[in-house]
């Protein structure tokens, strides 16, 4: 039994053929400063990037049923 473990931390939602770095493209990604892990939601437009952030806890049990 191995001690390492492979977890899938960024999904990319994007229009079918659109390069990953496209402005039209979505990351979603568990992300951790070393204080919790927390999700970020990210979209790349020529006018800078757009990110917020959902605590993996609490908020997030509560915004998935609300959306």
């Amino acid at each position: 039994m191995s001690e390492y473990e492979a977890r899938t931390t960024r999904v990319t939602v994007n229009k079918k053929g659109e390069p990953i770095f496209s402005h039209l493209a979505t990351h979603i990604e568990i992300a951790d400063e070393a204080g919790g892990e927390f999700l970020t939601v990210k979209q790349c437009r020529d006018d800078g990037e757009q990110c917020i952030t959902i605590d993996a806890g609490e908020e997030w049990s509560v915004l998935k049923l609300e959306i």
